[in-house]
């Protein structure tokens, strides 16, 4: 990995990189992601959270002249030290990594002290980039740099600097494990940036994570996604069961269906994203959103796959697809901030102030010291106060226009892309302007605000099915003609609009705070005036999640796309994924060709007979899972007898009939 440059590909050409854009890294990220999950996350962090971005846009002239070529070619593997034992998913708090600038022999630097752990590719790296709270108690910097969150780059050998011990995540074999140093001398040379971008890490920590949040960690579950969706739905195929294959049975259906839906809005969120990064932008909130959501949506997913699956996907070995994902996925949901805390803290807690048009303006004018800070003040409430009142307005007319569209829509308008288009751009436009609504009520509560994770979880909710519904019809609006395209769109989008509508419902029966009633009931007539009428969302009918599950378990346009970045092994080499993949349009050619011969009450041809016998090898094969004589070393020694059997026999030694033949 490291010479073929699968750790430099976000590095520019002239410093020896790949110079790939985020869509490209993330495609790679994806594709590694169907094979092997350790290899996804070894490759994940070079490209997001390891130094090497960092160090293109604000290193010193000789910082990257020195390790720019050297994490091009491989001679050093990054990493990012920013977790402590107490601080998770409040890294920024950098509670136990300390340090102070002071002079040693007429040179200028900081003597810090650290404790990280979860830090992946430590055990293996050259250079990490350590995180510190800087402090300057003697004003050594001279106004040339800032105390604070600062980023300073150690390489491995550096005095005092203890980077070998080895955490083991599950089952996972990707390298993870502590940074540790005691009053290690850092010269200011080391400070990424220098002296001057002391105090800037906050910056370079959100340019980092909204990669690492919003790209690398959704490209495991778009992984994960694609693959349930085409493999396990061609496994659906060839596995039979009561002599039909489970693909026909309605429960299967359903979890292939769901599983499908999940991915197609995985995917349309990390194709925006990859978009918004690649336009420069490092937007905290909707990176949040989409490790959050893709994440839990991905352990949803191969949940669904693995039920679908079941005995082959519990037996460990080499024709298990699903159990790898399965055991890792939990890693991604906890690394980067605990999805618990991203949902009910991080989305709202910085997005409600960040993501209001006039809120910021408010709070700056109210800590401003300017002669017109009053009048400005003054000027931002008026704006926040209309604000409120024009998504009143808003929520109560979009309800009712809305709820009429769903009630009166017909079953079919869905495949007509305009019409569906129009349809559920008129839906989010409506739970849009509920959301901004409560978006206002919740400054009733104040600074009580963050206390109130349940409610800020709810509304997290809500804000993610509609920006992820929003991703969902941007992806179908660029891939328009698919087939199968506007089902899977469909089927997503009454899901996401049902997420949305009962997480609202939620926090308006639920709003906390003195003025809780007041609002619950502002809410209450704005959100759904006309009572269950104005909640008009429900899931998808069975008769769009059978279609559904059908375009995944028979070749379609839509299949193929999703297999597009799914790896594939070469004709010949034992591969489960490959070969499920390839062997999807024969056993469908083969029940088609025994339904016909059913139909017409007829035996098979010669050819017809060749191709049904050549599917039912096909399915024998791979039905099968791993089988082993032994499975620990111990197993292995010769003369070994197995604790139980060994207790069988001696139990017997003492009888004096030793089997049923005997004893007859």
């Amino acid at each position: 990995m490291r010479t073929a440059g699968f750790f430099s590909m976000k590095i520019p050409k002239e410093w020896g990189g790949k110079g790939f854009s985020t869509a490209c890294v993330s495609a790679v990220l994806v594709k590694l992601a169907t094979h092997c999950t350790d290899a996804n996350a070894t490759v994940a962090v070079p490209n997001s959270l390891g130094p090497g971005e960092l160090l293109v846009r604000y290193g010193t002239d000789r910082q990257k002249e020195y390790f720019l070529p050297r994490l091009a070619d491989g001679t050093l593997i990054p990493c990012f030290g920013l977790t402590g034992p107490h601080s998770g998913s409040d890294a920024t708090s950098l509670i136990g990594s300390s340090g102070v600038v002071e002079e040693r022999e007429g040179v200028l630097g900081v003597r810090a002290s650290f404790k990280k752990r979860y830090i992946t590719l430590a055990p293996v790296a050259g250079v990490v980039g350590i995180g510190l709270d800087l402090k300057d108690p003697n004003n050594l910097l001279g106004g040339k740099g800032e105390e604070g969150f600062t980023v300073a780059l150690l390489e491995r050998g550096h005095e005092g600097l203890d980077m070998g011990p080895r955490h083991i995540p599950l089952n996972s074999a990707f390298m993870n494990g502590t940074v540790e140093g005691e009053d290690v001398w850092i010269p200011m040379e080391s400070i990424l940036g220098g002296q001057e971008r002391a105090g800037f890490g906050w910056h370079m920590f959100v340019e980092c994570l909204a990669e690492g949040r919003g790209v690398s960690l959704p490209a495991g579950s778009i992984g994960a996604a694609r693959s349930v969706a085409s493999v396990v739905g061609a496994y659906t195929r060839v596995r039979k069961q009561f002599k039909v294959p489970i693909a026909e049975f309605g429960g299967i259906q359903e979890a292939l269906a769901d599983a499908a839906s999940d991915g197609l809005v995985c995917i349309a969120g990390g194709d925006l994203m990859n978009s918004i990064v690649d336009n420069h932008e490092a937007p905290m909130v909707i990176s949040s959103i989409m490790k959050q959501n893709c994440t839990e949506r991905g352990r949803r997913i191969v949940e669904k796959g693995m039920d679908i699956a079941a005995g082959s996907a519990i037996c460990r070995g080499d024709n298990n697809y699903m159990a790898q994902a399965y055991m890792s996925l939990p890693i991604a949901i906890t690394v980067e901030g605990a999805n618990i805390m991203t949902r009910s803290f991080q989305v709202i807690g910085q997005g409600l102030t960040r993501c209001h048009p006039h809120m910021l303006e408010l709070i700056y004018s109210l800590q401003s010291d300017e002669p017109d800070a009053v009048d400005k003040f003054g000027t931002q409430l008026k704006k926040v106060i209309g604000h409120g009142a024009e998504n009143f307005a808003l929520s109560i007319g979009r309800g009712i226009k809305s709820s009429f569209q769903v009630k009166t829509r017909s079953k079919d308008a869905y495949k007509h892309g305009d019409k569906l288009l129009q349809h559920h751009e008129d839906q989010l436009l409506r739970l849009s302007a509920n959301f901004a609504l409560t978006a206002d009520l919740c400054f009733t509560l104040g600074g009580k605000l963050k206390f109130e994770e349940l409610l800020m979880g709810r509304l997290a909710d809500a804000m993610g099915a509609i920006f992820l519904g929003y991703s969902t019809l941007h992806f179908y609006h660029n891939n328009r003609g698919l087939e199968g395209l506007e089902a899977v769109t469909e089927h997503a989008m009454l899901r996401l609009e049902r997420e949305a509508q009962q997480a609202l419902e939620a926090a308006q029966q639920n709003f906390p705070g003195p003025l809780g009633g007041v609002a619950s009931g502002v809410m209450g007539l704005a959100c759904f005036p006309l009572g269950g009428f104005t909640k008009p969302y429900k899931p998808p009918r069975d008769e769009l999640t059978k279609e559904v599950s059908n375009l995944f378990t028979k070749p379609s346009e839509i299949n193929s796309m999703f297999t597009e970045l799914i790896y594939t092994a070469p004709e010949g080499e034992r591969h489960q994924i490959s070969e499920l993949l390839r062997a999807l349009p024969l056993v469908c050619e083969a029940d088609a060709i025994a339904s016909a011969c059913r139909k017409e009450k007829r035996e098979p041809t010669a050819d017809e007979q060749a191709t049904l016998s050549k599917a039912e090898a096909v399915r024998d094969k791979l039905i099968q899972v791993d089988v082993y004589e032994h499975a620990t070393e111990e197993e292995a020694q010769p003369g070994y007898v197995r604790p139980a059997i060994q207790g069988t026999e001696e139990m017997f030694s003492t009888s004096d009939v030793k089997n049923f033949a005997k004893y007859a």
